[in-house]
């Protein structure tokens, strides 16, 4: 069974505008998919329900095992349950979305310091049950507390030091040029430590001397085996960084399969035109 797949999406917006068509999807664990295609073919719809950014009106999702989205289920969700869901999958946006009173190093551990919050209730609770004296409940309690924030600390640091950026820790988002700033989003992704990290068009906000700095920290990520799925209009990147790339036009998935078939072997006209429109502007 593929680590994540996906049955029968379907997304009609209020106006009756039907975004995504029976999509079907499957990932496998360490694979990195590129979706491409014209602005308006549903690519980061399609991102975004994977995300519970969006609900599907119906279709299926199951990660790994576990069904995440059957039908009309999310609908019942509380926000707990859908956080929870949302926790399997790191976004990168294209306009990077950090925040802006925060320095780089809160905002890659804010997310994991808030959970935080959580596990200290969970841990609270276990322990109660175990009816200790006081004094080593609170022994216990705090050494959870200072060996937890401890990790949430390291880990900031280590993914700062990944992505090239350890000398900017105490940098607000104002003082980082574009390139820095989505690298500071793409460690926030990771901090959260998801199954599968999103991309939706993490280059298209920036200048083309910047586009290469974030490029390369993907091909990094992809030679660690993480499981990726990456909208992007960067057509070489794609062929070289994807072990399969989707092809999608008009809410539709119209072409799937590897770099070479879907880039030197094209088969449908869309994908055909598609290609030489693009070949324009860049080399693929």
């Amino acid at each position: 069974m593929a680590y994540l797949e996906i049955k029968n999406f379907n997304k009609t917006f209020k106006d009756g505008f039907k975004v995504l068509n029976d999509i079907e999807l499957s990932v496998e664990k360490g694979e990195v998919i590129s979706i491409i295609g014209s602005s308006g073919s549903g690519k980061t719809t399609l991102l975004r329900c994977i995300n519970f950014l969006e609900t599907p009106d119906c279709g299926n999702m199951v990660l790994d095992g576990e069904v995440l989205f059957n039908g009309e289920d999310t609908k019942k969700d509380n926000d707990l349950t859908l956080r929870n869901k949302r926790l399997n999958f790191g976004l990168v946006f294209q306009s990077f979305n950090l925040f802006p009173q925060y320095n780089v190093f809160k905002n890659v551990t804010l997310a994991p310091t808030l959970l935080l919050n959580g596990k200290i209730k969970a841990y609270k609770k276990e322990l109660k049950t175990q009816k200790l004296p006081r004094a080593e409940y609170k022994r216990l309690l705090k050494e959870f507390k200072e060996n937890e924030k401890k990790a949430i600390t390291d880990d900031g640091l280590k993914l700062l030091e990944k992505i090239g950026l350890s000398d900017k820790i105490n940098s607000y988002p104002c003082q980082l040029s574009g390139g820095q700033q989505q690298r500071v989003a793409i460690a926030r992704a990771l901090a959260l430590k998801p199954k599968i990290l999103c991309f939706d068009e993490p280059t298209s906000a920036l200048d083309p001397e910047l586009t290469g700095e974030v490029l390369s920290v993907i091909k990094a990520l992809k030679e660690e085996d993480r499981t990726m799925i990456i909208v992007t209009h960067e057509m070489g990147f794609a062929k070289n960084v994807s072990d399969k790339v989707i092809f999608m036009s008009e809410g539709k998935i119209i072409e799937s399969g590897s770099s070479e078939e879907i880039f030197d072997h094209p088969k449908s006209e869309k994908l055909i035109h598609f290609l030489s429109n693009v070949s324009d502007k860049e080399t693929v």
